[in-house]
C-alpha cells in the first residue's frame, strides 16, 4: 500500500484525506495534538510535529513513499524556513519520497496588467509572503533535482468553498473597484484543487509547475457581483482605486493589485483533471444548492 505524508492540516487536506484513506496509508503531520484524535478517525496516522522545530521532525525521515506539502511559509522572513526544515528532515533518510508534490501560489507572478499568461511566465512576487513561495519552489526544485525526487509545484489562487464565499465581506459592505481599475482574479474550487494535488501525485512531472485555476475570467468585483445576486445581499459598492484605498487594509488592496488571466493547459492535458467546478459560476450554483438543501 502506498504511503502518503501530508504536510499541512487545513481544509483541503482534509478533502485529500477524504479521498486517499481508503487506498493509501496517510500520514498527517500536526503541530496540535489535539487534533489527532479527528484526523485519526477520518483515516489517518496523526504524526505530531512543528515546522518550525527541526528537532520535531525526525520522524519523518523514510517514513512515506510521497509527500504533499501543504503548509504556509512562515509569516515574516525572506525564507520558507519551514520548507527547508521538512527537506533537511526528508533528506537524512536512505530512502527518500519519489514523488513531492508542493502547493504555491499564482502570487508568484505578480501584477501582469491584465495580461494571459501560463506557466513560462518569469516570477515576479510583488509581496513578502509571495517572495517566500518563490524561495520554497527554488528550494524544492533544487532538492528535487540533486536527490532524484520528482516536485511538482501547483500554483493555486483563490481558493473557494460553499464555506469559503466572501459572505461577510459583502454583509459588511466592503467596496470593489470600478471596472477601469479593477483587477482580473482567478479562482478553484477547493475540491477541485484537492483533486489536483492527488492526479499531480500520479502524473506530475518531475520538476514542473501547473497552475490550478478554473476556466472563469472574472474581475475581482464582478466575483463580488455574482456571490452577491446567488444569495440575496447587495452589490459592493464600487469605488476607484484611489477611493478604496481609504477604505480598505494595506492587505486587501494587496489582493487588489495584482492582474492576471491564468491559463490551466497544464492541468488539463497533462495531470488530466476534470474540474468538478469548471467556472466559479458552478461553484456559486452548487454552494446554493447545498445551501437550500440543510
Amino acid at each position: 500500500m502506498q504511503k502518503i505524508l501530508i504536510v499541512g492540516s487545513g481544509d483541503v487536506a482534509r478533502r485529500i484525506l477524504s479521498r486517499l484513506a481508503h487506498r493509501a496509508r496517510v500520514y498527517a503531520l500536526l503541530r496540535d495534538p489535539g487534533r489527532s484524535a479527528d484526523w485519526r478517525s477520518a483515516g489517518a496516522t496523526p504524526v505530531l510535529a512543528d515546522l518550525d522545530d527541526r528537532r520535531s521532525l525526525t520522524r519523518l525521515a523514510g517514513l512515506a513513499d510521497s509527500v504533499l506539502h501543504l503548509a504556509p511559509p512562515p509569516s515574516d522572513g525572506a525564507l520558507d524556513t519551514r520548507t527547508r526544515h521538512l527537506l533537511a528532515a526528508l533528506g537524512k533518510a536512505k530512502s527518500l519520497p519519489r514523488h513531492l508534490v508542493y502547493v504555491s501560489t499564482t502570487g508568484v507572478y505578480g501584477d501582469c496588467g491584465g495580461a494571459a499568461i501560463d506557466e513560462t511566465r518569469c516570477l515576479n512576487p510583488e509581496s513578502a509572503r509571495a517572495a517566500r513561495r518563490v524561495d520554497a519552489e527554488r528550494a524544492l526544485r533544487d532538492w528535487g533535482a540533486r536527490r532524484g525526487v520528482a516536485v511538482s509545484i501547483l500554483r493555486a489562487p483563490g481558493i473557494y468553498a460553499a464555506d469559503r464565499l466572501p459572505l461577510e465581506r459583502l454583509q459588511k459592505g466592503l467596496p470593489a473597484l470600478v471596472d477601469r481599475d479593477d483587477a482580473y482574479t482567478n479562482h478553484i474550487h477547493a475540491d477541485d484543487l484537492a483533486a489536483a494535488c492527488i492526479a499531480a501525485l500520479r502524473r506530475g512531472r518531475a520538476n514542473r509547475a501547473y497552475n490550478v485555476v478554473d476556466d472563469s475570467g472574472l474581475k475581482m468585483g464582478d466575483y463580488f457581483d455574482r456571490v452577491a445576486d446567488a444569495f440575496g445581499l447587495p452589490r459592493p459598492p464600487r469605488l476607484t482605486r484611489e477611493e478604496a484605498a481609504s477604505r480598505l487594509s494595506p492587505l486587501q488592496m494587496s489582493f487588489m493589485r495584482e492582474s492576471r488571466r491564468i491559463g490551466n493547459r497544464r492541468l488539463k492535458t497533462e495531470l488530466k483533471l476534470s474540474l468538478a467546478y469548471p467556472t466559479v459560476d458552478a461553484g456559486i450554483a452548487g454552494a446554493c444548492s447545498r445551501r437550500n438543501a440543510c
